[in-house]
């Protein structure tokens, strides 16, 4: 039986243009990019969606990420302007913006901005004391980033982020901070219990001062309720003494009626705590007054005339 073979080989040589076809097919995915050569130079680069390329002509140089990335760098030793060596080491946040670049620019862009982040780090570094350096953490930040992105627009990537990840002093500058910052906290708390008590003695005075005023205000109340209740009762006195001298001046009262009104009133002063009495003379008769006027009262009209013609 005669084997067909030129078919077979026509059936290999179809499947292999098929396999090409297919190879070459490229589909470029979201957020990367491909370079792609033809005979050796750079031709074009892919974006996303479906692309084809010439079979043994064109070659697919490099893939490339244009997301955010992200490289942390090992710890790099660095000399203050105060002659501190210390340890930093940087987060580096970058996006490719041009693959081309990125492709040709430089021969491995990762290592190129490690050993340019170190040498831009000992530069600034070298400009500041070790206090500043601790404290001046966004600045640093800022220099570097500057630094780097205008280096790595050559290359075709942009520097969005740096930050210091670390900074780690020597141990024994590391004691001395410990017992610095120990001391700072006990002169705080210090401090802090001093200024309350300080506002405990002012509290407290305050409320001594306010209870004083307090008593002083209430005590000058009573004085003036006192006063108040003296002064109406004066008056109220002296409305009724004038009520009855008008009431007595309306009766147009007799001398006898008088003399026994003073009678009265010289008893009442002389029941007072006083051990000397002045007698006026306008009272030295009162006693015969006071007969004359118990006469008035006591003798009836049949006697008067017999009592008259017997002092005759």
């Amino acid at each position: 039986m005669r084997i067909p073979v030129l078919e077979i080989f026509l059936v290999l040589l179809l499947i292999f243009l098929i396999a090409i076809v297919i190879s070459n097919i490229k589909v470029v995915s979201q957020g990367y990019a491909y370079v792609l050569e033809r005979l050796g130079a750079y031709h074009n680069t892919w974006e996303k969606g479906l692309h084809f390329k010439i079979p043994f002509v064109d070659k697919v140089r490099k893939r490339i990420s244009l997301k955010e990335q992200v490289v942390d760098f090992p710890p790099q030793p660095v000399i203050t302007k105060d002659n501190v060596t210390m340890q930093i080491d940087t987060v580096i946040y970058f996006q490719i913006t041009d693959p081309k670049l990125y492709c040709y620019g430089v021969e491995n862009p990762i290592s190129a901005i490690e050993n340019l982040s170190a040498t831009t780090l000992r530069n600034i570094i070298g400009d500041l004391e070790l206090d500043h350096t601790l404290t001046s953490r966004d600045v640093i930040n800022t220099k570097i980033r500057t630094i780097l992105d205008e280096a790595t627009d050559a290359w075709g990537i942009k520097v969005n982020r740096v930050e210091l990840k670390n900074i780690l002093p020597p141990k024994e500058i590391q004691d001395s901070m410990e017992k610095q910052m120990k001391a700072e906290r006990e002169r705080r708390a210090r401090i802090l219990e001093a200024e309350g008590q300080k506002t405990s003695k002012i509290l407290i005075a305050e409320g001594e001062k306010e209870s004083a005023i307090l008593q002083a205000d209430a005590q000058k109340e009573t004085k003036i309720r006192e006063a108040q209740g003296e002064a109406e009762a004066i008056t109220l006195v002296q409305t009724a003494l004038a009520e009855s001298i008008k009431r007595l001046n309306e009766a147009n009262p007799s001398k006898s009626v008088i003399a026994v009104k003073s009678l009265e009133a010289f008893q009442k002063a002389a029941d007072g705590k006083a051990t000397k009495i002045i007698i006026p003379s306008e009272i030295q008769s009162l006693a015969g007054l006071a007969a004359s006027f118990k006469e008035l009262v006591t003798d009836s009209p049949e006697e008067k005339p017999q009592r008259s013609k017997t002092e005759k």
